[in-house]
């Protein structure tokens, strides 16, 4: 089964912040694998083939995060 790959630069001052973001993505059906990196402030994902970049998106966004920039396997998508 083919796989998408996420990459998401999002803003996150402290560890709650992260472990918010780490709440919703792994609650997402279709998750495979996931790091949240305070540090670089981003979040890479790997998910099945049927999860749209969209809905992880929208998850994102509902912890409040601010998210920077976004790829979807390895092209630069918007984040509006």
């Amino acid at each position: 089964m083919a796989e998408h790959q996420y990459k998401f630069n999002i803003t996150m001052t402290c560890g709650g912040c992260s472990g918010a973001v780490e709440r919703v993505i792994k609650k997402l059906d279709g998750v495979k694998s996931y790091d949240v990196s305070l540090e670089d402030q981003t979040a890479n994902i790997v998910t099945d083939d049927s999860v749209e970049y969209a809905t992880v998106l929208e998850k994102i966004k509902k912890t409040g995060k601010k998210v920077n920039s976004a790829e979807v396997d390895g092209q630069a998508v918007a984040v509006q």
